[in-house]
């Protein structure tokens, strides 16, 4: 999966490896080599809608100050891929392939930045003031770490002296590490900073919305999703694409295809998991009942903490709870094409529409992204620069080498030097190629 257009520039390579199969499984029949072994690759990226490069590095502001600063709804992933060893050969039409990863994502969707500043401040304000608050979505704070195992099969379909047409697909055995999730739908109220012995303290009242919080075993006392990367097995995912190559004598003048990417689910599966829906019904504030004290949560160190912070309180009404968690994966439509502009210099394009609805609380969620990347590529020797338009984070630009089989770049490092982006990411790998 591609849930941030992971590897930027280096996964539309015409030196296609195992990499090539997160873009479209079909590609693995256009392999350079008889095999080819991946060592290790990552790539990381935090994108957001508030905070700008120039902002982290001029302010003396703290990063909840800067992300819950004005009135625009909060957007912010934190996104990861971890591709362990992975195999992959051709022999006659056929070829073949075996990969491990790990996924790490954190999210915050469509946040009231007026409602998470007065979560995190508490009774840290100094003004008296009340706030309307309205949203007509579901606002998410949602965190899911898993593993996948996956094994493709691609074919050449068709080829001539001219043109080469191949099909593929990967089946993906999935193993959920750790997830949680608190959702807030269609969220109204009145936030209320009142005088509680010397310093304003903040009050949420005239509420009534639905409420789900859920969270794996591992999270129900802890706050560090992390630890569990792999589970057991419980869940599956496919992948399907086509793929068309316009030959020339070196190699090609037109690569393109499509693909529909994870078309799955995880299970978590434990007796100790709680996904609960509750109402949330907290009266309009009095005098002598202001509503509900938002500096209560302030200690809270993990999920399970602040459900017992609600569940202390006169306000919270459990309607449904299960300890079985279904998430659905983060399903995109992929299309790209990578032109032969002159010898040795191509140009791609490539872009991703998410499927899902990230609002929803089962929803691992993906970005919409378009890109276009100028490469210069040589045997053993490639250089690029990824531009794209991302949903959540808007323009970037970035950078990247290939030397032999290592690679590394930046989707982000043109435009966080020389403008005032939004995201920030790095990527790095190793694969060698066998006769």
């Amino acid at each position: 999966m591609s849930a941030q257009d992971h590897f930027s520039g280096i996964k539309n390579s015409n030196k296609v490896g195992i990499l090539s199969i997160s873009t479209n499984p079909a590609e693995l029949s256009n392999l350079g080599n008889k095999y080819d072994v991946n060592f290790f690759s990552f790539s990381i990226s935090a994108s957001n809608n508030k905070i700008g490069f120039k902002d982290l590095i001029n302010s003396n502001n703290n990063i909840e100050e800067l992300i819950f600063q004005g009135n625009e709804p909060v957007n912010l992933r934190i996104d990861a891929e971890i591709y362990g060893p992975g195999f992959a050969m051709k022999h006659n039409k056929w070829a073949f392939g075996i990969t491990t990863k790990s996924y790490i994502k954190g999210n915050l969707v469509d946040l009231d930045p007026q409602l998470g500043k007065a979560i995190i401040d508490g009774n840290t304000s100094n003004i008296l003031n009340s706030t309307l608050l309205k949203s007509d979505y579901n606002q998410r704070l949602n965190a899911t770490t898993w593993g996948e195992l996956g094994f493709t099969v691609a074919r050449n379909l068709f080829e001539n002296e001219k043109h080469k047409f191949n099909g593929g697909a990967s089946i993906k055995l999935l193993f959920p590490g750790s997830y949680a999730n608190i959702g807030i739908d269609k969220f109204q109220g009145k936030l209320d900073y009142r005088l509680n012995g010397t310093s304003p303290t903040a009050y949420l009242s005239g509420v009534n919305t639905q409420l789900n919080i859920a969270y794996s075993e591992n999270l129900a006392n802890s706050k560090d999703y992390t630890k569990s990367l792999f589970g057991t097995l419980n869940g599956m995912a496919l992948d399907f694409g086509i793929n068309y190559q316009l030959k020339d004598k070196d190699s090609y003048k037109l690569n393109a295809g499509i693909a529909i990417k994870n078309i799955g689910e995880l299970t978590f599966k434990n007796n100790n998991n709680s996904s609960t829906n509750y109402t949330l019904n907290i009266p309009t504030g009095t005098i002598t009942s202001p509503g509900l004290d938002l500096s209560l949560f302030q200690n809270v160190t993990s999920i399970k903490d602040a459900e017992n912070t609600l569940l202390g309180t006169p306000y919270l009404t459990k309607k449904q709870s299960e300890t079985n968690i279904k998430v659905k994966l983060p399903s995109v439509f992929s299309a790209y094409a990578d032109f032969k502009v002159v010898s040795k210099l191509y140009v791609s394009i490539f872009t991703q529409q998410k499927i899902g609805n990230d609002n929803e609380n089962n929803q691992i969620t993906s970005q919409n992204v378009t890109s276009i990347t100028p490469r210069f590529s040589l045997k053993n020797f490639e250089v690029f620069s990824p531009w794209a338009n991302n949903e959540i984070s808007g323009t970037t630009g970035g950078f990247g080498l290939r030397i032999y089989g290592l690679y590394f770049g930046s989707s982000s490092i043109i435009t966080a030097l020389t403008s005032d982006t939004k995201q920030a990411d790095f990527y790095m790998g190793y694969r060698l190629g066998l006769r």
